[in-house]
């Protein structure tokens, strides 16, 4: 798989670099924070070899990669500058509760893996424990549990950080506010129980480890705070007198007022959770059960992180959620295995195998946006599964001791007391039979193999020569094929169909009349469109994203209308070979796709201007 194609590929679909305001990634998705949704080509996103589907929930734009998710953003991130999340006219449009959404996925997926990476230990601990391996007495235990409760005790340092970049604070004042709640010497005020005041004002004594709303709260508050000290305080103290301000007017209101409110909420949501574990848990969990893959698409699992957390810090154990995950992912991967065995199309197959035993082992995306969704049926199969595998883990009162992604790979975050593990075995039996069995009976409307190439655009057709368009050379030098460039993504074509140019000069002109569409950061590569809608990618040399933009001067920007011949940029030719690099040039058509034959001039030496493509 080539990730640098797929990234440029994905980053010209979503908008452009001027559409992204942030971009992160999860386990399997790209998630994009847009300016303007509307620019986003859907089809042609649809349409990467490489992406698995894309969605829009939450306020965030995602695409679904699959596991290779992470070698995807880095390539993503080496090609644009993506501010850090501000605000956009667009984002302040959209209502309370898709920002709330928005807000819950900034602070939360950041720091999943470390809650993921401790919460497993824990579970595992509890197992081995429960094994004999382990002694709770043994020094080994002592030092493992430190590890695994790192992460829980200091939770609200770690959501000071992630909230600080979403409100678009100092992450680092933030921090500070949650080292003030977790500090050794308030811990000591809230053991000894003895009033506590500040400026005449009484200090609520709260034991701030492992909590969730009081840090985000305060953080949301110091974001204003911050901002009305940017706009009062004189430039020159501004360096040192801010953080001061900051610092001495949210610590006093965390500890007075914000850390009283969320620990009340906190509260809150501890009776919230002990109100429907009270009030027919079966029917409970079954519905969270078969719904789980809706509150996924949507991306209001997110509002759930925060009641989770509580109640694992609270009672030690999580009755909702998790179990309801575990019935719903394998259900997922139930019912997609039975799609890869049912199946015909040999796509559909090797795609429903792997996404299948994917979600088995508890991470679904894959699986319900790259199968069960798409075949509607499947989905419906994989939501029966759960809601019966739901309504079991509610009558038995199936507990998980951890956060993890609810799956096979993870049933250790289930091992405690009883026969609680046993519990979650059924409970992943039960979700994988029903899915699998209601698939194998109602069946779904299978993808012909021949479905990739019945279109058109593969039928031989006699072009005419009304239809020719031609591109002109951008540079002065020789045309040489894409072949013969060292780098796959060109020599094998897999960005499109193209000749490339060793240049004997450093100044680059546009080879059509149309717009700039994309200038890359790093200087080295640019996207135009023609007025007839020829897209064309031309990329100054190879590897050359590493010189950061040095010997590189753009002379336009992205949007400006050019003219064949017209200048958009220079490049020192001699300074990038001194540096290590190949200077050949790959001229691409990006939109191939859109013609039925492209035909490069012979290899020769050229002047910027002539023909070097005829488009049909």
């Amino acid at each position: 798989m080539n990730y640098e194609s797929i990234a440029s590929e994905i980053l010209k679909n979503i908008g452009g670099e001027k559409n992204i305001e942030h971009v992160t990634h999860c386990a399997t998705r790209l998630r994009f924070n847009l300016a303007d949704d509307s620019k986003v080509n859907k089809q042609s996103l649809e349409q990467i070899k490489g992406v698995m589907g894309i969605t829009n929930q939450g306020g965030q734009f995602q695409v679904i990669i699959g596991n290779d998710v992470n070698r995807v953003y880095e390539k993503i991130v080496a090609l644009g500058s993506f501010n850090d999340g501000k605000p956009s006219e667009n984002n302040a449009k959209r209502n309370v509760f898709v920002k709330i959404m928005d807000i819950l996925a900034g602070i939360f997926t950041p720091i999943l893996p470390a809650i993921t990476g401790a919460g497993l230990i824990k579970a595992f601990l509890v197992l081995f424990v429960n094994l004999g391996w382990l002694s709770v007495e043994g020094q080994n235990y002592y030092i493992l549990n430190l590890i695994s409760d790192a992460a829980f005790y200091f939770l609200p340092i770690f959501l000071a950080y992630t909230s600080a970049i979403k409100f678009n604070s100092n992450p680092f004042l933030a921090v500070t506010i949650g080292a003030v709640l977790l500090h050794p010497k308030l811990a000591e005020l809230v053991t000894a129980g003895s009033p506590v005041h500040f400026m005449g004002l009484p200090v609520t004594l709260v034991s701030y480890s492992s909590s969730v709303v009081p840090i985000i709260l305060t953080v949301w508050l110091m974001s204003y705070i911050e901002k009305l000290a940017d706009k009062f305080i004189p430039n020159l103290i501004k360096f040192f007198l801010k953080p001061v301000i900051v610092l001495l007017i949210a610590a006093p209101i965390a500890l007075i007022i914000i850390g009283p409110i969320g620990t009340f909420l906190g509260d809150y949501l501890v009776t919230m959770v002990n109100f429907l574990e009270g009030k027919a848990p079966w029917l409970t969990m079954g519905i969270l059960g078969a719904i789980s893959p809706l509150i996924i698409m949507t991306g209001m699992h997110y509002g759930f992180f925060p009641l989770m957390i509580t109640s694992l810090s609270t009672k030690g154990y999580e009755t909702l959620i998790m179990p309801a995950g575990l019935a719903a992912n394998v259900a997922q991967g139930g019912a997609t295995l039975a799609v890869a065995l049912k199946s015909k199309n040999k796509e559909l197959k090797q795609l429903s195998f792997s996404a299948g035993i994917t979600a088995v082992l508890g991470i679904t995306e894959p699986a319900m946006y790259g199968v069960t969704i798409r075949l509607k049926k499947p989905m419906i199969a994989a939501m029966i599964g759960g809601g019966a595998a739901g309504v079991f883990a509610g009558l038995v009162g199936l507990k998980a001791y951890a956060i993890a992604s609810a799956g096979v790979a993870s049933l250790a975050i289930f091992a405690g007391s009883g026969n609680n593990f046993i519990y979650a075995l059924i409970t992943a039996a039960i979700a994988f039979v029903v899915a699998f069995v209601m698939v194998w009976i109602i069946g779904f409307d299978d993808i012909p193999n021949e479905e990739k190439n019945s279109s058109k655009k593969n039928e031989k057709v006699i072009p005419s020569k009304s239809s020719k368009t031609t591109v002109s050379s951008p540079l002065d030098g020789e045309i040489v094929p894409l072949s013969e460039v060292p780098d796959e993504a060109f020599s094998k074509e897999l960005m499109g169909k193209g000749v490339a140019i060793i240049p004997e000069s450093g100044n680059l002109v546009s080879p059509i009349d149309g717009k700039i569409q994309t200038i890359y950061k790093t200087k080295h590569a640019i996207g135009l469109v023609s007025n007839d809608g020829v897209e064309v990618m031309i990329h100054i040399g190879i590897n050359t994203v590493k010189l950061k933009g040095e010997h590189f001067l753009v002379h336009v920007k992205a949007g400006d209308v050019v003219k064949k011949g017209d200048l958009l940029l220079q490049f020192d030719i001699e300074a990038i070979k001194s540096a290590g690099f190949d200077v050949i040039t790959p001229i691409i058509i990006t939109n191939t796709d859109n013609y039925l034959e492209i035909l490069a001039s012979e290899r020769k030496k050229v002047t910027t201007g002539e023909t070097i493509l005829n488009l049909f």
